[in-house]
């Protein structure tokens, strides 16, 4: 199966995977999360950081809490990674998390994207402008 995310509105579908993967079929994180990242593929066609969406945390929390705890523990997984690659460099780790702390706690949805999909050429073009 493929999933094609075309912009950030469709983001939430990675967390809705990992919940079905790990909640309904009892699937281990690992092996959940290798399933999601092979199934998504995400296309950002805007260079403009006001166009990509965000979400408040507090509304996740309270509409979709299951979904929020998988956003974290994607998060913190992704954050490791990012740090590993980049040892000591808080700005990078800051600017690349899921969750923006910066004016009010919001979900980044094109980091959500990013963080679990494989992308297309057109974001690859994108990311050497």
């Amino acid at each position: 199966m493929a999933i094609q995310l075309n912009d950030t509105h469709p983001s939430i579908a990675i967390a809705e995977l990992m919940r079905v993967l790990i909640d309904l079929h009892r699937m281990e994180w690992k092996k959940a999360w290798d399933i999601t990242v092979r199934t998504f593929s995400y296309t950002n066609h805007t260079l403009m950081p006001e166009a990509l969406e965000t979400w408040p945390v507090a509304m996740f929390e309270k509409i979709l809490p299951r979904h929020m705890q998988i956003i974290y523990e994607i998060n913190h997984c992704f954050l490791k990674e990012v740090m590993h690659r980049h040892p000591g460099d808080t700005e990078i780790t800051r600017r690349m998390s899921i969750i923006d702390e910066s004016g009010g706690r919001r979900i980044r949805m094109a980091h959500l994207a990013s963080s679990a999909a494989t992308r297309s050429t057109v974001w690859r073009r994108y990311t050497l402008i």
